[in-house]
C-alpha cells in the first residue's frame, strides 16, 4: 500500500470550504503561528544546503542528537541523512541505500546515540550509528504469522521504550503494531485493521508516553480515522483521542506537550492543507500553527482545519533543547524544513 493512494482530491465544493490565503515566502515569514502560550514566529529559509548539491525529496522526519544536532531523513538517494546545527549550517550528509527512507527514531542507548530507520521500499527497519553505520536489521515480521510476504510489511515508524523495546508501526502494511525486545527478537502484535476501538487504520506514527511515570504509556496514529489511540506497553488498547478531520502523522512528545504535523485535511484532501497541532498532557488541544483556534464541544475537538497556507503536507515536528520546532515536509516541492521559534 503505497501512501500516495491515501491522497485524493475531494470536489470543489467541498476544498473550498475552508480555502486558505496563498501567502508568499516572505509574507509566510512576517505573520505569528499559533494561539495561547504555544505561538511562533516562522523561518522558511532556515536550511542553507545547497540544493544542487544536497538536495531533497521528501523531508519526512527530524530528530535532535545529544550534541543539538538537527538530524532530516530524505528519500533522496544522494544523500539519505542531512545533519544541520541549529542556525540551518549544514555539517555533513550520510546515506544512499534508503530509497523509501520514511521513520526516523532517535535512542539514547547507554550514552550513545542510535538510530532508526524505516523504509518503505526496503520493507526493513535499519539501526545504526549516528554516522550511519548499520548495527541491525528488522525484516519483515513472519514470526506474527499475519504476513507471508515482505512486500505486505510497510513500515512507517519506530518507538523505543526504556528498556531497549523496539515498536515498529506497521503503517502502510496491515497496521500491526510489532514489538521486539531490544536484540530484535519477536514479542508480541496488536492493533491491526477491524471494527473495534483496538483497531488501527493508517499506523502512520507511534511514540512512548513517560508523562505519566505511574502509567506510561504507547500513543499511536491512526490517521484515516483522525485519531491517536492509547495502549499499554503490553499492547491492551486504553482510549482514543480524537483529532476531527486531521490526517495526523507522528506524535513526538517534549515536556509537557505532544506536537504533532497534520497531512491535511479531510475537507481539502490533496490541496495542501496541512498544519501543525499541539496538545497539552492531558491530550488538549491547544495550539494550531496555520491552523484554527481550538475549540471544544464537550470532550470533542471542533473539526480542525487549516487557516493560512504557511505549509503544505507537513509530515513531522522536531523539537530542539531551546523549544524551537522544525517542520518536514512531503510532497511539497521538494523545499527543505521550516523553523519556528517562540514567542
Amino acid at each position: 500500500m503505497n501512501r500516495r493512494t491515501f491522497i485524493k482530491h475531494s470536489s470543489l465544493a467541498t476544498a473550498s470550504l475552508y480555502a486558505s490565503p496563498l501567502l508568499s515566502a516572505s509574507e509566510k515569514n512576517e505573520i505569528i503561528l499559533g494561539h495561547n502560550h504555544k505561538r511562533y514566529r516562522i523561518n522558511t529559509n532556515w536550511s542553507q544546503a545547497d540544493f544542487a548539491r544536497n538536495p531533497v525529496k521528501d523531508c519526512h522526519e527530524m530528530v535532535q542528537d545529544k550534541l543539538g544536532r538537527i538530524i532530516l531523513l530524505t528519500n533522496e538517494t544522494k544523500n539519505n541523512v542531512l545533519i544541520y546545527d541549529k542556525s540551518g549550517r549544514l555539517i555533513t550528509t550520510w546515506g544512499n541505500e534508503y530509497p523509501g527512507a520514511h521513520g526516523l527514531t532517535l535512542f539514547n542507548e547507554n550514552g550513545t546515540d542510535t538510530l532508526f530507520i524505516c523504509d518503505n521500499n526496503r520493507h526493513q527497519v535499519i539501526k545504526t550509528t549516528i554516522d550511519g553505520r548499520v548495527l541491525m536489521t528488522l525484516d519483515y515480521p513472519k514470526e506474527t504469522g499475519a504476513y507471508t510476504k515482505a512486500d505486505e510489511y510497510v513500515p512507517t515508524e519506530t518507538a523505543i521504550a526504556a528498556n531497549g523495546d523496539i515498536y515498529v508501526a506497521d503503517g502502510y502494511g496491515k497496521d500491526f503494531i510489532i514489538q521486539y525486545d531490544y536484540k530484535g527478537s519477536y514479542i508480541r502484535h496488536f492493533g491491526g485493521r477491524g471494527n473495534e476501538e483496538k483497531h488501527l487504520l493508517n499506523a502512520h506514527g507511534i511514540c512512548v508516553d513517560y508523562r505519566d511515570k505511574n502509567k506510561p504509556c504507547l500513543v499511536v496514529t491512526s490517521r484515516q480515522q483522525h485519531a491517536f489511540k492509547r495502549y499499554t506497553l503490553n499492547g491492551v488498547y486504553i482510549d482514543t483521542i480524537p483529532l476531527p478531520g486531521a490526517w495526523v502523522c507522528r506524535p513526538v512528545i517534549k515536556g509537557d506537550y505532544l506536537y504533532a504535523a497534520v497531512l491535511q485535511t479531510d475537507a481539502r484532501q490533496g490541496d495542501k492543507s496541512g498544519f501543525v497541532t499541539i496538545l497539552d498532557i492531558n491530550y488538549k488541544v491547544i495550539s494550531n500553527l496555520g491552523g484554527n483556534t481550538p475549540a471544544y464541544t464537550g470532550n470533542k475537538p471542533n473539526e480542525l482545519y487549516q487557516t493560512i497556507k504557511v505549509f503544505q503536507y507537513p509530515h513531522d515536528v522536531c523539537i530542539d533543547d531551546e523549544e524551537n520546532l522544525y517542520v518536514a515536509q512531503w510532497n511539497s516541492g521538494q523545499v527543505y524544513p521550516y523553523k519556528l521559534q517562540p514567542l
